[in-house]
C-alpha cells in the first residue's frame, strides 16, 4: 500500500474534549458518542477504539450499515443506535442482535414488532418524535395510537427511547424554534408517562443544545463534533467562551492530515499556474506539488484560497486544484524538495491549519469538509 497521505488521530486530544464534554453532563446522564459519516471522517474502526479505551460504550450511527459495520468492531458490553435509515431485513438483523433503532413512524413500528415476532425476543427502540424539525418522527396527532399500540406490543417493544432532533441549536437565529420544540417533547413525554409508558432514555441534546441549552440533556446526550475537537459553529464557540470567559480554544483537534511534496518547480513572473487562467504569478516563485486533490477530498473550491503548511510555514495553495493534487507557493520556504512534509490539517512547529479555516474560505461546514475525507486514507492513532 502506497498511500497519497496518511490521517493521525491523537488520543490525547481525545481524552482532553472528552473531559471537557463531561465536564458539562449532569451526573446520570449516558453520553452517547455519535460516529455516524465514519466518525466524521476520521475512521470508524480507529476512532471508536479509541473511544473505548476512555470507557465509551453507547455509540450512534445513521444506517443499518453503519450499524452493521460497528457491530462487528465492538466488545459486547457496548450498545448502537440507528438514528436513521433501517429498513426490511436489517430491521430483522438489528432486533437479532440486539441493536437500537430509531422508529419514527407506524410501517417501522409494525416492522420492528413482527421482527420481535418471530424472533422471539424484544426490539430496542427508540421512538422519535416531531417537534418541529419537520424531517420523521411522531407527530402530536399520532400519540393516542402510539400509546396503544406500545400498550398493546410491550410484549414485543423495548421502549429503550424518547427523542428528537433540533432544528438548528447551534444558532440563536433559531431560539424561538428550539423552545418550541422543547415544550412539545416535554408534553408528549408527560402524556406517554401517565399512560405508564417509561423511556429508559429520554433525550434532546446534540452537541450545540449541550453547550446552548444544557437543560435539554434527559438522561442521555447524543455528541458529536466536540468530541472531535470541533465547535458545533463559530457562533456557539463565540457564546459560550463569553458566557464562561474561556482563555481560548478548550477543545483539541483530534485529526491531523498530511502529505508530501511529489515535485518542485520554478515559475517566472507572468506565467499562469494551472488549468486555466485562475491564478498568474505575480513574481519569481517557487512551486511544489502534493498528491491530493478533489479525489481524496480536499474541496476544489479551496482553490487559491487554501493554505498548508511546509517546514511550519503557512503557503497559499494556488490555482485550481485538481483530482489529484494540489499547487503550493513555497518560494517562503528554504530548499524544499521532494518528500518533504505537508500539512493539510493541523500542526507543524508553531503553526497550524484548522478545518474551520476552510470552512471560512470555501462556504462549507466543518462536517462536510471532514466527512468528505475517503475511508481509502489510512488512519493511525498516535499518543
Amino acid at each position: 500500500m502506497f498511500p497519497t497521505s496518511t490521517i493521525e488521530l491523537s488520543q490525547a486530544a481525545l481524552q482532553n474534549n472528552l473531559r471537557f464534554i463531561k465536564s458539562k453532563i449532569n451526573e446520570g446522564v449516558r453520553f452517547c458518542s455519535v460516529v455516524k459519516g465514519n466518525a466524521y471522517g476520521h475512521g470508524l474502526a480507529e476512532f471508536t477504539r479509541m473511544a473505548i479505551k476512555e470507557g465509551i460504550d453507547c455509540f450512534a450511527v445513521h444506517s443499518a450499515e453503519e450499524a452493521f459495520d460497528l457491530h462487528n468492531l465492538l466488545p459486547q458490553r457496548c450498545s448502537v443506535f440507528v438514528m436513521g435509515a433501517i429498513d426490511g431485513d436489517a430491521v430483522t438483523w438489528a432486533v437479532e442482535n440486539d441493536i437500537e433503532i430509531s422508529v419514527f413512524d407506524f410501517p417501522r413500528l409494525q416492522a420492528a414488532t413482527t421482527a420481535a415476532t418471530n424472533l422471539g425476543k424484544k426490539a430496542l427502540v427508540h421512538i422519535e418524535l416531531e417537534t418541529g424539525m419537520n424531517r420523521t418522527g411522531f407527530k402530536k396527532d399520532d400519540i393516542s395510537v402510539l400509546i396503544h399500540w406500545l400498550q398493546k406490543h410491550e410484549a414485543e417493544i423495548a421502549f429503550q427511547g424518547l427523542y428528537t432532533h433540533f432544528g438548528g441549536a447551534e444558532s440563536m437565529s433559531n431560539h424561538y424554534r428550539i423552545e418550541e420544540q422543547k415544550q412539545v417533547f416535554e408534553e408528549i413525554l408527560l402524556q406517554l408517562q401517565e399512560h405508564n409508558l417509561n423511556p429508559v432514555y429520554h433525550h434532546m441534546a446534540c452537541s450545540a443544545a449541550l453547550l446552548n441549552y444544557p437543560e435539554t440533556q434527559g438522561n442521555m446526550v447524543r455528541v458529536g463534533i466536540l468530541q472531535y475537537g470541533f465547535w458545533p459553529n463559530m457562533e456557539t464557540y463565540t457564546r459560550y467562551s463569553k458566557k464562561y470567559n474561556l482563555p481560548g480554544d478548550v477543545l483539541r483537534r483530534v485529526i491531523k492530515w498530511k502529505s508530501n511534496i511529489y515535485a518542485v518547480q520554478s515559475v517566472s513572473k507572468g506565467q499562469f499556474v494551472g488549468y486555466g487562467t485562475a491564478y498568474m504569478a505575480h513574481k519569481d516563485m517557487v512551486l511544489a506539488l502534493a498528491p491530493v486533490g478533489y479525489a481524496h477530498g480536499y474541496a476544489r473550491n479551496l482553490s487559491n484560497v487554501a493554505q498548508v503548511l511546509v517546514q511550519g510555514k503557512l503557503c497559499n495553495v494556488i490555482g485550481i486544484i485538481n483530482m489529484n493534487s494540489i499547487t503550493i507557493d513555497v518560494s517562503a520556504c528554504h530548499d524544499v524538495k521532494k518528500g518533504d512534509d505537508v500539512v493539510l490539517i493541523g500542526k507543524q512547529k508553531t503553526k497550524a491549519i484548522s478545518v474551520n479555516s476552510f470552512s471560512e474560505q470555501s462556504q462549507l461546514l466543518n462536517y462536510e469538509l471532514l466527512t468528505r475525507l475517503p475511508a481509502s486514507i489510512p488512519r493511525k492513532i498516535s499518543k
